[in-house]
């Protein structure tokens, strides 16, 4: 088998030990080809637990930009033994074995078409350092330093790195250097190039390299969040870190050095969405962080907002389920979940993020929509586009730009005789008035109640008040969909009778296989929804096609399943395209899995994506 030859169009696979001080120096691995200009989506693959089990952290090389994940490797880098040959099993044809050969290992361990390149990472670990940890430690940084040389990365785009990663610590700075020249020096005597190279570019741009979580706290302080409540939970514990970050940095008042934020870690997630419903009732824009299993906890509550219309945000980072399910691995298992989330005819506004970009759009819009629509509003990112560090478009925000509060009735227009019912659809939007406790010492009081009122707020038990309430609920969702990001719609080049559907981190592998389909010649539409109720747009999309393909991350088609029940449609026109392991998608999944309803059984492959 003729070795991979390839420039700037790889994957690279790290198999390690969780806590082994691996993910370090595999990040920093990425961000050196980010740095020469050649674009790289990473994805790291970890256990549950907190140490010893195994873990994997895939890069994606791509000059052309192709964020999604590809599926299979060309490169491993087998740092475990417990893993080693489903490891190897899954190496392309033609790839690259990279491992430490401080322990000679049988013939039967290795394959015939692969390239074999060791290094004995541990010797000269055990030559160089008397401390255990530090042996480990500094091994990571050896594989680094010989991968440089052998992919052709510049030395001092590393030591830049290290540089900036212990900058003021230079007890640490210097021996990872060394650590990281013993590992080059030995592959520059030693070992010959590769087939695959990395080259310098200038492919990047001014995009910026983020994790979604860390996008959307940020994008919660810009939106004008206050109040966090939170209870931690994978994969969303982060985001709540962040946002306490950005909250010390960015809202401390200068003068007095007050905090102008309260962050609560509860002691469950119920006691998290009930924080964060009483700031909201208070006129705080306020939010929690969390995942399936946490949801499931603050039903009763996010009930309550919803009937009491009170505004609350929401970020489910999804994962795997059902019950605890797999905790490390993404899914877009929560949809219909957070649609209907409590119990009775409840419907919620969801936003589909497809990257760490919208991640802060969207979160400072959700913090307007709440406002406005006076209900909970979720953000439904997942792990993959929550943990992972994703190039996409840098953040922007107007300093013009003013906070959506919705209808809030103030002291002057109660002073002037403006009637006030609190749940009177005064403009025929579904929307009532509201006011902020304490605006007034006699008028526009009322009572927050989670039972049957009347428009008055006044307790009811009569029908009519009843099905008014929960009509005037239906039309505010309908309202709710000319004020929600819009789809976003792809031509194919010549005339499709096929469209495809999808959201949220499907979105790059997904405009890869529209690619690839295209190129085979066939060509279809596709819309990328942000948000549901589903805007009429979608409607007229399916509308306009024979069939179209629902592209989504769980096992019931929830998407579809939302399809069906907002606009009634015959659900042979739906086609499921699911994927759902626990891994991202990939393009060559859709692509093959479009191509073969399409009827066309060969579709080109993706280069060496024998793994989904």
């Amino acid at each position: 088998m003729k070795p991979i030859e390839a420039t700037n169009d790889f994957v690279v696979k790290f198999a390690n030990i969780n806590g082994s001080g691996s993910a370090s120096a595999n990040e920093l691995f990425a961000k050196c080809i980010l740095r020469m200009g050649v674009p790289v989506s990473p994805r790291n693959i970890f256990p549950s637990n907190i140490q010893g089990l195994p873990t994997w952290y895939e890069v994606r090389v791509s000059e052309q930009g192709w964020l999604g994940r590809r599926g299979g490797y060309d490169l491993l880098v087998a740092m475990n033994p417990q893993t080693w040959d489903a490891d190897v099993k899954g190496l392309a044809p033609g790839g690259y074995l990279f491992y430490d050969n401080s322990k000679p290992l049988p013939k039967s361990k290795f394959r015939d078409d692969i390239t074999v390149i060791g290094v004995p990472l541990t010797d000269i670990a055990n030559h160089t350092w008397d401390d255990p940890r530090q042996r480990q430690l500094f091994k990571n940084i050896m594989y680094l330093g010989a991968l440089s040389v052998l992919l052709g990365i510049e030395r001092e785009v590393v030591v830049a790195l290290i540089g900036e990663q212990y900058k003021g610590k230079q007890a640490l700075l210097e021996p990872n250097v060394h650590a990281l020249d013993l590992g080059r020096g030995y592959a520059e005597k030693n070992l010959q190039p590769m087939g695959l190279k990395v080259e310098r570019r200038d492919n990047v741009g001014d995009r910026v390299f983020v994790d979604g979580n860390s996008a959307a706290a940020l994008g919660m302080v810009y939106g004008g969040a206050t109040v966090c409540a939170w209870y931690p939970i994978t994969p969303s514990s982060s985001l709540a870190e962040a946002f306490q970050k950005y909250c010390a940095k960015l809202r401390v008042d200068p003068e007095t050095g007050k905090h102008r934020y309260a962050i609560v870690q509860a002691e469950d997630e119920i006691a998290s969405i009930g924080i964060v419903t009483g700031a909201g009732w208070n006129g705080a824009r306020a939010f929690t962080a969390t995942s399936g299993p946490g949801i499931s906890l603050m039903n009763e509550i996010i009930g309550l907002a919803y009937f009491a219309e009170i505004p609350v945000t929401i970020v489910d980072v999804q994962r795997g389920g059902p019950s605890t399910g797999m905790p490390t691995r993404t899914q877009q298992s929560d949809v219909a979940f957070c649609a209907h989330a409590s119990h009775g005819d409840t419907n919620h506004v969801l936003l589909f993020p497809e990257d760490p970009h919208e991640c802060f759009e969207f979160a400072a819009k959700a913090l307007d929509l709440a406002d406005r629509l006076q209900t909970p509003v979720f953000m439904l990112s997942d792990l993959d586009i929550g943990m992972n560090q994703r190039l996409c478009q840098p953040f922007a925000w107007d300093d013009a730009r003013r906070y959506d509060r919705g209808k809030v009735l103030t002291t002057e227009q109660l002073e002037a005789g403006v009637p006030f019912g609190r749940y009177r659809d005064v403009d025929g939007d579904g929307i009532p008035y509201r006011t902020y406790p304490g605006t007034h010492p006699t008028r526009g009081g009322f009572f927050t109640r989670g039972t049957s009122k009347n428009a008055d707020a006044k307790y009811s038990e009569k029908g009519e008040d009843y099905v008014e309430n929960v009509q005037r609920l239906q039309r505010k969702l309908a309202t709710a969909k000319a004020l929600l990001p819009q789809p976003v719609l792809h031509r194919a080049p010549h005339a499709a009778r096929h469209g495809a559907i999808y959201f949220g981190s499907t979105s790059p592998s997904m405009a890869e296989a529209i690619a690839k389909l295209d190129a085979d010649g066939m060509h279809i539409d596709a819309l990328r929804v942000c948000g549901y109720p589903f805007a009429d747009p979608v409607r007229e999309f399916i509308d306009a096609h024979d069939q179209v393909f629902v592209v989504e991350q769980n096992r019931d088609a929830q998407l579809r399943s939302l399809l069906i029940e907002q606009f009634e449609i015959d659900p042979a026109r739906l086609v499921r395209i699911l994927h759902f392991d626990g891994t991202p998608i990939t393009a060559r999944f859709i692509a093959k899995a479009i191509g073969e309803r399409m009827g066309k059984a060969e579709v080109t492959p993706i280069r060496d994506d024998k793994v989904a």
